[in-house]
């Protein structure tokens, strides 16, 4: 099983980025997947997650209304398109699935939101 995390950088606040998660090593189809992320000096928070099929999805109240989760089932990818980003949403994202009852992480990809 893996993750890899692209798409993170250096955006100004109000900006926008689209992250994604590639899987591999498992029917992605068959599992719900989430984004976490974690702030320096921070534990590590839920974002969003969703469903194996899309049809439920979930997000922290400091996120709701800017960041949409979504995923593609054929290409095996998760993503999380991210608007009107704060300098208080910077953060290393991680995407994790709970497969075969064991949690894994990507690796993550820093995010990170200037004045």
């Amino acid at each position: 099983v893996q993750f890899v995390e692209s798409g993170g950088g250096l955006v100004q606040a109000g900006g926008s980025l689209r992250l994604s998660c590639a899987a591999s090593g498992f029917t992605f189809s068959w599992y719900d997947m989430s984004w976490y992320r974690q702030a320096p000096g921070k534990e590590r928070e839920l974002v969003a997650d969703i469903s194996s099929d899309s049809g439920r999805t979930n997000y922290a109240d400091s996120v709701k209304g800017r960041f949409t989760i979504s995923r593609d089932n054929a290409k095996n990818t998760v993503y999380l398109q991210m608007n009107s980003l704060k300098p208080e949403d910077t953060a290393v994202y991680y995407c994790k699935g709970l497969v075969y009852g064991t949690n894994y992480w990507g690796k993550g990809t820093l995010v990170t939101v200037s004045l």
